[in-house]
């Protein structure tokens, strides 16, 4: 990577996001699952290059973590477009299921039948 890369890649989330350093919205989670709306709703504007890549990768539910993965951006920038996304209308977001709080006592129970086996 030359000088000029590193130096550009400092500026590039900062340029992404408008200099916006916080989300509008407190919707996303790392497991929070997003999928854009297809089609896009009537009169939307063309997205900017990295708001088409995330709508790109969400043609089907991906989960927050994966995304920012995928596009090789910080969650904290990723959030930020994706607030502009589902303020636009152009994804749906799927909160984390809630896990039940009680223990299965008989999930348990087989776990540690598997691990006396070993």
């Amino acid at each position: 990577m030359s000088e000029g890369d590193a130096a550009g890649r400092l500026v590039r989330p900062f340029t992404l996001t408008g200099g916006r350093t916080r989300p509008s919205r407190a919707d996303f989670t790392l497991i929070t699952s997003v999928t854009a709306v297809d089609p896009p709703p009537e009169g939307a504007t063309r997205p900017q290059p990295e708001h088409a890549r995330i709508l790109r990768l969400c043609a089907k539910p991906l989960v927050v973590a994966e995304l920012a993965a995928e596009l090789d951006l910080p969650v904290s920038v990723v959030v930020i477009l994706l607030c502009d996304l589902l303020e636009a209308g152009r994804i749906t977001v799927q909160a984390p299921r809630l896990v039940s709080r009680t223990p299965d006592l008989d999930l348990l129970q087989k776990v540690r039948d598997g691990l006396g086996r070993l």
